[in-house]
């Protein structure tokens, strides 16, 4: 994508300018009748160059939700950035079975606000140019109410935006992001629980038509083969012919007056 439409569209919808469907399709122009736009994140990026580069090949936009503080955090946010795409930090947050490590830089219910606060800055500067976050597991601490607040509103110190996972049903983010008027969106569909290209592909017509019937969807996939083939396949089939695929920031509920 042409790096300057992004940053004028990025500006243009945190300064309410720019409805998610007017801006999709001005970046994205369709000679196709009201289509649905869908986004695509890719999380767990930062543990393999390879496998980012089998996303970054496919031609369509993608979000790629990086995770901080690994050996390629940095590296990968960069090459991603070049490539043109947009970059979300991929926050670790504690799930409730705690067996699970959510990895370096997570945050837990146990944490006071100045700590939670301090990760999220050092976070966001260890995967450079992420417009916004979404979480990584987090079951847990996605599920209070009162330490999602701090974690948002500490976002909203560092103008970026939100993408609730929905790890669980509980999941306080995304309510939480709209009662404190941060841009926000939420994940339709999980893409690969199944990893097969057949069953992955199955997943992506769900979230075409999601996209279609409200307007738009939000799908999650991870750095798997089997879910670049899918999608490249899936986008290159006449089943996607109603769809416009678009960033995540595209599809953002923002913030009223």
């Amino acid at each position: 994508m042409n790096r300057r439409k992004f940053l004028f569209w990025a500006a243009a919808s945190f300064l309410g300018l720019a409805t998610p469907a007017s801006a999709a399709a001005a970046l994205f122009p369709s000679r196709r009748p009201n289509p649905g736009f869908a986004a695509l994140i890719i999380d767990d990026i930062g543990y393999s160059r390879c496998r980012a580069q089998m996303f970054l090949k496919l031609p369509i936009p993608i979000t790629y939700a990086v995770l901080p503080r690994l050996a390629l955090t940095r590296p990968l946010a960069v090459e991603i950035y070049e490539a043109g795409h947009q970059l979300l930090l991929h926050q670790p947050m504690e799930p409730v079975d705690g067996r699970f490590d959510p990895g370096p830089g997570a945050l837990y219910v146990r944490y006071e606000a100045d700590r939670i606060a301090d990760i999220l800055e050092e976070n966001l500067y260890s995967v450079a140019f992420a417009a916004g976050v979404n979480n990584h597991m987090g079951s847990l601490f996605t599920a209070s109410a009162g330490k999602m607040c701090t974690a948002i509103e500490a976002l909203k110190e560092q103008d970026r935006f939100f993408v609730d996972s929905v790890t669980c049903r509980q999941s306080a983010g995304f309510r939480t992001a709209m009662w404190l008027n941060v841009p926000c969106a939420r994940r339709h569909v999980f893409l690969d629980n199944i990893r097969e290209e057949s069953a992955i592909f199955g997943q992506l017509r769900c979230l075409a038509q999601i996209a279609l019937q409200n307007g738009c969807a939000v799908g999650i996939g991870h750095p798997f083969p089997e879910t670049a083939e899918a999608i490249g396949r899936f986008f290159q089939s006449p089943e996607s012919a109603l769809i416009e695929p678009v960033y995540v920031s595209s599809l953002l509920t923002l913030p009223s007056g």
